[in-house]
């Protein structure tokens, strides 16, 4: 599969988390404080739950219901009470536009 083209840059507000959706996967999307974007699985591993209502803090994102942090660069999470991580997948930003692509996971 190919990148798909997402939105302009600037579309995307800072420390804000937005879902999109490419091929069934359910993608988080967020534009940190210093400019990068992240895409991470958007389900939280604990439940349910669509981490795109979360918060942004740094390079994490909280889920809102529990509490549980995630590492937009890795995943893993960094507080309970998940324990599993979301994917993380490849994002390029190319002429002031986001390409996301859920075929490819970054692996740290």
């Amino acid at each position: 599969m190919a990148a798909t083209k997402i939105c302009a840059l600037d579309e995307l507000e800072v420390n804000q988390a937005v879902k999109i959706e490419i091929d069934g996967v359910a993608i988080a999307l967020v534009r940190d404080a210093a400019g990068d974007v992240f895409a991470i699985g958007d389900t939280c591993t604990h439940g349910d739950i669509s981490l795109s209502e979360g918060f942004v803090e740094g390079q994490t994102l909280e889920c809102w219901a529990h509490g549980s942090m995630f590492s937009l660069t890795t995943g893993k999470p960094l507080s309970l009470p998940a324990y599993d991580p979301v994917p993380v997948y490849n994002v390029e930003l190319i002429d002031g536009f986001v390409f996301v692509d859920p075929s490819v996971t970054v692996t740290v």
